[in-house]
C-alpha cells in the first residue's frame, strides 16, 4: 500500500511539473487529452487549480469543460465512422439497444447527464454511442460542455469548502456504493424524461385545441 501511495505521489508531482508552464491552460489541456483517449486524473487537476486559486474557479470550470468537449471530437469521429461495430463488440446486444434507443429519443439529455457523473461512469462508451447514433456535432459538444460545467462547478464548490482531500473520500464512497449512486441518477433521469414528455404532450394538446 505504501508503495502504491508513493507511486501515486510521484506521478502527481510529475503531472504538476508538466502543468506548471501551461498556467491557466492546464485544465483545458488535461481535459482535452483525457477525453480524446488518455485516462488522466482530471478531477484532481481541476480541484488542485481551484484550491490554489479560489477567485478564478469559474475560469477553471469553463476551461476544463471546453477541453473535455473539444477533446471528445476524436471519439466522435471514431464513433461516427465505425462506432457501431466497435460498440457491438464491447456491449451485450441488450445494452447496445438500450443505449441506442435512448439516443434516438433524447440524444442531448442522454449525453449531458453522463457528462455530469464522475468515474467509474463509462463515459467514453457513451460518447461513442452518441456518435454512432449520428448525433449532431453541435448538440454533441453542447451536451458535454454543459454537463461538464455542472460537474466541475460542484467539484469546485466541494473543493473550496472541504479542500482537495475530499476526493479521496468520495472515491472510496463511490467504490463501495456505486450501484446506489447509479440507481439514484437513473431515477432522476427517468423523472426528468417523464417531465419532458408530459410537457411535450401538453404542447401538442394545446396546438390541436387552437387548430
Amino acid at each position: 500500500m505504501k508503495t502504491l501511495k508513493h507511486i501515486i505521489a510521484r506521478y502527481t508531482a510529475f503531472l504538476w511539473a508538466l502543468l506548471q508552464p501551461l498556467g491557466i491552460w492546464g485544465p483545458f489541456v488535461i481535459a482535452a487529452l483525457d477525453s480524446a483517449a488518455m485516462g488522466l486524473p482530471l478531477d484532481v487537476v481541476v480541484a488542485g487549480y481551484v484550491y490554489k486559486d479560489h477567485a478564478r474557479f469559474w475560469l477553471y470550470v469553463l476551461m476544463a469543460s471546453a477541453g473535455s468537449a473539444l477533446g471528445s471530437i476524436v471519439l466522435y469521429v471514431i464513433g461516427y465512422k465505425g462506432g457501431e461495430e466497435l460498440l457491438r463488440k464491447r456491449m451485450s446486444p441488450e445494452r447496445f439497444e438500450k443505449f441506442h434507443q435512448a439516443f434516438d429519443k433524447h440524444p442531448f439529455w442522454s449525453l449531458m447527464f453522463p457528462s455530469m457523473l464522475p468515474p467509474p461512469t463509462p463515459f467514453k462508451l457513451i460518447v461513442l454511442t452518441a456518435a454512432a447514433s449520428e448525433m449532431q456535432l453541435s448538440h454533441f459538444l453542447m451536451a458535454i460542455f454543459f454537463g461538464r460545467c455542472i460537474r466541475f462547478f460542484i467539484l469546485s464548490m466541494l473543493t473550496i469548502k472541504f479542500g482537495p482531500g475530499f476526493l479521496e473520500f468520495s472515491g472510496k464512497f463511490l467504490k463501495f456504493h456505486w450501484p446506489w449512486v447509479l440507481a439514484g441518477v437513473g431515477v432522476a433521469l427517468a423523472i426528468w424524461l417523464i417531465v419532458l414528455r408530459m410537457q411535450a404532450d401538453q404542447k401538442v394538446v394545446k396546438t390541436e385545441a387552437v387548430d
